[in-house]
């Protein structure tokens, strides 16, 4: 059975930021408290500068009430640089102890001339099918 995912979508500084997430049945255990989402992110510089992906920082808040920050360089292990009009995608997952939850969080991004921006990451659902109703 097909889910439709929907598409969560922030602008900051000419930084479009695109999130899709879904449910990874086959990685779960609902008996164990342990839900797998993954979810796709890209990045599309729309300003006039390179950008470079310097760090991320996440909120991830379970359905439970349970908060986690999350903060590192770059993203699956890699730091892109950006050129105008280019973009970037990744892959990464999360896992709740909760059939539902949510992430947000900012990208902090350097220009060639070294200033510094946080680019907004929306705040996105994760969700097992049928949790929510």
């Amino acid at each position: 059975m097909h889910y439709q995912r929907a598409v969560f979508v922030a602008v900051t500084e000419g930084v479009r930021v695109v999130v899709q997430a879904q449910f990874l049945p086959e990685q779960s255990s609902p008996a164990a408290k342990r839900f797998v989402f993954a979810y796709t992110i890209r990045i599309s510089n729309e300003s006039p500068a390179n950008v470079k992906l310097v760090s991320r920082h996440w909120l991830i808040q379970h359905a439970s009430g349970k908060r986690e920050e999350v903060r590192g360089p770059g993203v699956v292990g890699e730091q892109p640089v950006i050129a105008p009009g280019g973009g970037y995608q990744y892959t990464s997952g999360c896992i709740l102890t909760t059939p539902h939850g949510t992430m947000e969080g900012t990208y902090e991004m350097v220009r060639d001339d070294g200033s510094t921006f946080r680019a907004k990451i929306p705040a996105f659902s994760l969700a097992m099918p049928h949790s929510l109703n």
